[in-house]
């Protein structure tokens, strides 16, 4: 099923930066397998290189795509919570909490990408379960309204901006052709 952009009102304003990442692609489709891509190519990052900060304080290369896996199962979960009618709230996280209890730095920078690219095949999956009366389903994800379709779309949106990070900040450049 095509999964249509989200109108204004059916995310957070928090999540607009994301969604002006992919804002000229016309499917979302394209871009997540264009991203699946960039996601395979981090795993030949040698492990000095995954291990590198741009500055103190700031995540290494490996803990980004370590964050990228985590946000998308949270994505993902929140995704699938709505599309099966459950009106939970679902509470936020703090991704920093998340990275540093992590121990991203303790694992081989194939393996962390691997299960990026492992996480978002397995969100591939779960989009092509939906149908199209899934796409305009709400709930309530960090005490914001939101529909399916936007979180499917931010999804996207959030990978392009850390893979824009990536290529910007840290000199690793992977990011997928075609968007900003």
């Amino acid at each position: 099923m095509p999964i249509s952009k989200p109108a204004v009102g059916e995310y957070s304003a928090f999540y607009q930066g994301y969604l002006d990442r992919v804002a000229a692609e016309p499917r979302l489709r394209p871009v997540l397998a264009r991203q699946l891509t960039a996601f395979e190519a981090l795993a030949g990052l040698d492990e000095a290189r995954a291990s590198h900060r741009y500055a103190d304080g700031k995540w290494s290369v490996r803990e980004v795509v370590g964050h990228l896996a985590d946000a998308e199962r949270i994505f993902a979960y929140r995704m699938l919570r709505i599309a099966r009618g459950d009106a939970t709230p679902l509470a936020g996280f703090d991704e920093n909490v998340y990275v540093a209890a992590a121990g991203f730095e303790r694992r081989p920078m194939v393996e962390v990408a691997g299960e990026l690219r492992d996480v978002r095949q397995a969100t591939l999956s779960l989009l092509r379960s939906f149908d199209e009366s899934m796409a305009t389903r709400e709930g309530r994800a960090n005490e914001t309204r939101v529909t399916l379709r936007a979180i499917a779309w931010i999804v996207a949106g959030h990978a392009a901006h850390h893979l824009a990070v990536l290529g910007e900040r840290y000199g690793v450049s992977v990011a997928e052709p075609g968007t900003r």
